[in-house]
């Protein structure tokens, strides 16, 4: 069987004037090579943006940032160990991007019967040295919104602060959610990203693989290249205590250790931190990139975004993926599906706080979701019944969705099976 050919970083531009980047890889089988070329186009820049001059060095090394995030979404069509990268790498760098590269993709690993010794392995150049510092003196907050109920949040806790920011929606046709144009930002940014579609289904023709990516570093790092245009220091994501649970363990068959198989890595506290510490070292000491809700557990999330955001918010909001964020969604306004993990998890978050005839009616049918015979696996998933995996996606732990369950207010029906207790209340 012929080996696979190295995953090869060939490079990236970007257009000042246009604001806009192209990042190029090739991948691919030994019989078939094939090309990826991913465009992004940046927010027009905010009016009191520093001249571009000054903030060059810091883009080019925020884009090299994006350059090797991006490229988890072309890599896994054909995911071998042999990278090929000009640059030279400190043993910190290489180390940080195989996090990306394994860690990131233990999801992909589990679904494609990998492990982490098939995955990406980059390697440190002895001569490779950490760039010089770069005086940067950018101040401002740029926070990261989706729609959802932890993005409202964080902006709604900002605005009873009176701490002004800027909003920035990342988005694949050029739309945001217009829930977003009533969150009290001083600035609304949208960065539209165009995946290389037709390669991708070229390779999926030809056999190659898919599975999900580390999308949260993939939009920090876009987010990053945005606050540099602006003159911003401050990226706040809205994150609660969330991905530290794990779907399963990927056993090593080599020297290599066993791979974590995580949905949430790239949104867990170690992975901010990860992330955090590369563009301190590696771009600017300058930065700061946090959640301000990451203290909070998600039903406490759901908590708070009932007692603050529901009369506002309540039926324009959405956590549903399916109904709204995929490529080619036009998401100006969002829905719920009704029928996915992310519904059923949101559904049962809000059970305590919500009244069932007021929230059944985001729902087609304005029928619970506990009737819905769609869903039965699905909740059986998340609270973890009769050996049920996980559901691979951004939902709340165990114990506190069965926390949720027995607090749920009195007009919501029961599952039709039993819901155990949460272990730290049993």
């Amino acid at each position: 069987m012929a080996r696979t050919p190295d995953f090869e970083f060939v490079g990236y531009d970007f257009d000042k004037e246009e604001l806009r980047a192209s990042f190029r890889y090739r991948g691919g089988s030994a019989k078939n090579p094939l090309d990826f070329e991913e465009n992004i186009t940046f927010s027009r820049r905010a009016l009191d943006a520093p001249e571009f001059e000054e903030i060059e060095p810091l883009i080019s090394r925020a884009l090299f940032l994006a350059f090797i995030t991006i490229g988890t979404s072309y890599y896994k069509a054909y995911p071998t160990t042999g990278v090929k990268l000009e640059k030279s790498l400190t043993e910190a760098e290489a180390n940080f991007f195989n996090a990306i590269y394994q860690d990131g993709l233990s999801q992909f690993a589990y679904e494609n019967n990998l492990e982490r010794k098939n995955l990406a392995h980059f390697k440190a150049s002895e001569d490779a040295k950490k760039p010089e510092k770069i005086e940067y003196t950018g101040a401002g907050k740029l926070v990261l919104q989706s729609g959802g109920k932890d993005s409202l949040l964080t902006a709604t806790l900002l605005s009873e602060k009176s701490e002004p920011f800027a909003a920035l929606y990342i988005s694949s046709d050029g739309n945001h959610p217009k829930v977003l144009d009533e969150i009290g930002a001083k600035n609304l940014q949208v960065i539209t990203r165009k995946l290389d579609l037709d390669q991708l289904l070229k390779a999926k023709e030809l056999g190659g693989k898919n599975g999900h990516v580390p999308v949260t570093y993939i939009n920090l790092s876009l987010a990053l290249v945005q606050a540099i245009l602006n003159g911003q220091n401050e990226i706040i994501t809205s994150i609660g205590h969330e991905g530290e649970e794990l779907h399963s363990i990927i056993k090593s068959s080599s020297d290599e250790p066993d791979l974590p198989v995580n949905h949430q890595w790239s949104k867990t506290k170690a992975a901010e931190d990860l992330f955090s510490d590369y563009v301190k070292n590696y771009i600017s000491r300058a930065f700061k990139i946090h959640s301000i809700i990451r203290e909070y557990s998600e039903l406490k999330i759901a908590e708070l975004f009932a007692i603050k955001c529901w009369d506002k918010y309540g039926h324009k909001f959405s956590s549903c993926n399916r109904a709204n964020y995929g490529q080619g969604n036009n998401s100006s306004k969002l829905f719920w599906c009704g029928d996915c993990p992310k519904c059923a998890n949101s559904y049962l978050l809000f059970a305590p706080f919500i009244p069932a005839m007021e929230q059944n009616t985001l729902f087609r049918n304005n029928r619970s979701l506990f009737e819905n015979p769609n869903l039965m696996e699905t909740f059986k998933g998340l609270l973890d019944i009769d050996g049920v995996l996980k559901p691979f996606e951004c939902i709340g732990e165990i114990d506190e969705l069965r926390t949720a369950y027995h607090q749920k207010l009195p007009d919501y029906p029961n599952l039709p099976f039993s819901v155990p207790k949460a272990k730290q209340n049993e």
